[in-house]
Parts: C-alpha cells; structure tokens; sequence
C-alpha cells in the first residue's frame, strides 16, 4: 500500500509540474504574440498647425476612422501654431517608432521644423504632408487643394462684379498655401486690363478670427479707405465680417474667401458683405492622406505631389452645397 501511495505521489507531482510547465510555457507564447501584434500593428502620427480650426479636426476624423478600422494606432497632436512645439511632436513620433507622419507645417519654410521631418524621413518614416507644402525635399507625398486657383477664382468673382476695387489683404505669411491664395489672387487682378484694382493694405492674421477681428477693425477706424477684403481662409473672412459689422460697414466692405466652410456658407445671402467662398474638400484630403500613408507603408508607389480641385461658391451655387458642414 506504501509503495502504491508512493507511485500515486509520484504521478501528482509529474502532472502538476507537467500542468506549470505548459502554463508557464502559454504564458510566454501570449506575451510574444501580444508584443508581435503590438509590434506589427500600424502607427501613425498626426500633426496640424493648429486644431482651433474646424479644417484640421474634421479632415484628421477621416484619418482616424481609417486607421481605427484597421486596427491601428494613431497619435494626434496640436502644436497651437508653435513650430518649436511641432518639432519636438515630430521627435516624439520618431522615438515612437511609428511607420508615418501625417503632417500639416506650422511653417513651411522654418529651417528647423524642415531638418525634423528630413531627420525622420531618413529614419524611414514615411511623411505625408497636406493642406500646406514644406520646402524638404524628403517627404513622400504632399497633398493640397489648388490654393493657387482658389485665389485666382476669387480674384475673378470680383471682376466680375466689380470695375474697381480698393482691397486690404488678409494673408499668413508662414502657411505657404495661404500664399499661394494670396499670388493667385493678386496675379490675377495685375494681368487684367482694368487697372482700377488696387491693394490698400497687407494684415497678417495666422488664419484665425481672433486675429483677424481686431485688426481689421482697428484698420477702418484708422480711416483706411477701402471697399474689398481678400482673406485667406474663412476663419479669418468670419472675423473680418464681425468687424465690418461692428463698424457698420456692412455692403460697403465686400469680402471674399476660400475654404467653404459652414460658417461663411450660411452668411452667403445672409451677410451682404459676404461674396464667396472657395471650397476645399477636407473630407476627401483625409481619406486621402490616410490611404497614401498605408499605401507607402505596403511599400507601394504614390503620386509625388496630389493636387486637389476647388470650386466656387456663392448664393447662385449654395443649394448644391451641405451648409450645415463641410463638403
């Protein structure tokens, strides 16, 4: 009997051992396969020069819808219009590891911020630039609306309109799609046979209203005569109006814009200073941005530049057009 409950033991303890093993043994598959999965799994990082403008939110919502549908990971950062803040946002998406950067500059022509996406480009980061260039040359795709049509369509709209014209400017100089809004514009009116077009003022905005607001209306209080606004987005259009209307300049001072955003489309017809807006599809840049990203992380082969179409909108359009958002 001894010798039977001894065998018994024996076997016990073989199989509990045997049982440890196995277990321990899972244990380590799972977290090799966990840390595979991790490992495999792709990353992305986003920037934009800033999130206080409904463009950048929306368009980066495509990018997550994307890359949360195939069970990736993306990183979303605001540099709030600082490029030393957009820099180190950039080392941290290197230190990451992640296998793109989805970037829209802060300044296009910032020495500093252009070493940072040179610098993780040769790490082997892919790089996808949207809504505004950089001037490196190590990048794989940039995507942009024609920002230089939209100024030239703007430019046409009040030709049309108008025979003369007395403009202020409203521009953002480090944003090189806004210059390109602006060239367009201003090229435009100087290749007409009408001289009466006259530039009366430049106000830099940073594309925002809070700048824009201000500035404008301490530029009709100064007793600046003029009767035209160009701006370079509709941020900065809405709070260019908020200060014609507080000013009570409202018809006198017409103004004209590019993005199509919401806001501007319900003050076409609304607002008789408000004449047009030209309209970017942030919709479809995300969704763009996002597939040329996993396409150059398949290794695949992309467009070195995708150049978007613009389209005009004012109120004899406006019901082609979602007022409620974007297009």
């Amino acid at each position: 009997m001894k010798i039977k409950k001894h065998h018994l033991l024996t076997i016990n303890k073989l199989l509990i051992e045997a049982a440890v093993a196995i277990g321990f043994t899972l244990i380590i598959w799972l977290i090799y396969v966990s840390v595979s999965v991790a490992h495999n799994k792709v990353q992305i990082g986003s920037s934009y020069m800033t999130m206080n403008n409904e463009f950048y939110p929306l368009l980066n919502e495509q990018v997550a819808n994307y890359v949360e549908e195939r069970k990736g990971l993306l990183y979303s950062r605001d540099p709030a219009l600082s490029v030393n803040k957009q820099v180190d946002e950039i080392h941290s998406f290197v230190n990451k590891q992640v296998n793109a950067i989805i970037l829209n500059p802060v300044d296009g022509k910032s020495p500093k911020l252009n070493k940072a996406i040179a610098t993780a480009h040769k790490e082997g980061t892919k790089i996808v630039i949207v809504d505004s260039p950089v001037k490196t040359k190590q990048v794989d795709c940039t995507i942009l609306s024609d920002n230089y049509k939209a100024g030239q369509l703007c430019a046409k709209t009040l030709m049309r309109k108008k025979k003369e014209a007395k403009i202020l400017l409203l521009t953002h100089p480090t944003a090189l799609s806004a210059v390109d809004r602006i060239n367009g514009f201003t090229d435009t009116i100087k290749k007409s046979h009408n001289h009466n077009y006259q530039i009366v003022g430049r106000i830099s905005t940073f594309g925002q209203s809070e700048y824009s607001y201000p500035r404008v209306k301490k530029f009709i209080q100064n007793g600046n005569k003029f009767d035209t606004i160009m701006a370079l987005n509709d941020r900065t259009a809405v709070g260019a109006l908020a200060a014609i209307d507080t000013e009570h300049q409202t018809g006198k001072i017409k103004v004209y814009s590019v993005d199509g955003s919401k806001d501007m489309k319900k003050m076409l017809g609304v607002n008789k200073s408000a004449q047009v807006t030209v309209a970017q599809f942030p919709i479809e840049m995300g969704n763009l941005a996002a597939k040329v990203a996993y396409k150059l992380i398949d290794g695949k082969k992309v467009p070195k530049k995708i150049i978007l179409p613009v389209k005009t909108i004012t109120t004899k359009n406006l019901n082609y057009y979602n007022t409620s958002g974007w297009q």
